[in-house]
């Protein structure tokens, strides 16, 4: 499976690749992640549980970061195994240009071009279901990406967002801006 798509975030370039290779920022987006640990220069593992149809399944994995350019591109490959649900792995290329938001700021243009495979159980759901499932989970990771990085618009929202956050609830929109101080 294949998937080809794109977003503009309200956030400057340097800030969206810092986040991304940010175990924090990548264990908050990827749907179903109970652990992330490691760095972008050894890889991450990981251990993510998921239901794909009726396979419900825990997939300890790891993933790598290759294909470099500081600042511009990189590729995020992950492998993971699911015991009898099977193995699921792909790969992300990531690159990312200055642009300009709807509402006239400057921003960043984070295209991307995911590929996954599945294998076991999982393999036998069906093209349909597996395709819908991957796109789903790469829209979800790239819809909460762009979360943790656009702030509140104004000041009110964001002094909500944080008291929000100090009374135990989930991570507010503009979380990992705000954590670098670039709001």
């Amino acid at each position: 499976m294949q998937m080809i798509d794109s977003r503009t975030i309200a956030a400057a370039p340097d800030v969206v690749w810092a986040a991304l290779l940010n175990p924090e920022v990548l264990k908050a987006c990827v749907p179903g992640c109970e652990e992330l640990t490691g760095s972008p220069e050894d890889g991450f593992e990981a251990v993510v549980v998921q239901k794909v149809g009726p396979v419900k399944a825990k997939f300890a994995g790891g993933v790598t970061i290759s294909d470099r350019v500081d600042g511009q591109s990189l590729t995020l490959n992950g492998e993971g195994k699911g015991g009898a649900a099977g193995f699921a792995k792909g790969a992300a290329h990531v690159t990312l240009a200055p642009a300009t938001t709807e509402d006239g700021t400057a921003g960043t243009l984070l295209s991307y071009e995911v590929e996954a495979k599945v294998g076991g159980k999982l393999a036998q759901l069906g093209s349909r279901i597996i395709d819908g499932f991957a796109r789903k989970m790469a829209d979800d990771f790239f819809a909460r990406f762009q979360d943790a990085l656009e702030g509140p618009e104004d000041e009110d929202e964001a002094a909500e967002t944080d008291s929000a956050e100090t009374e135990g609830d989930a991570p507010k929109k503009g979380w990992f801006k705000r954590m670098l101080g670039k709001d």
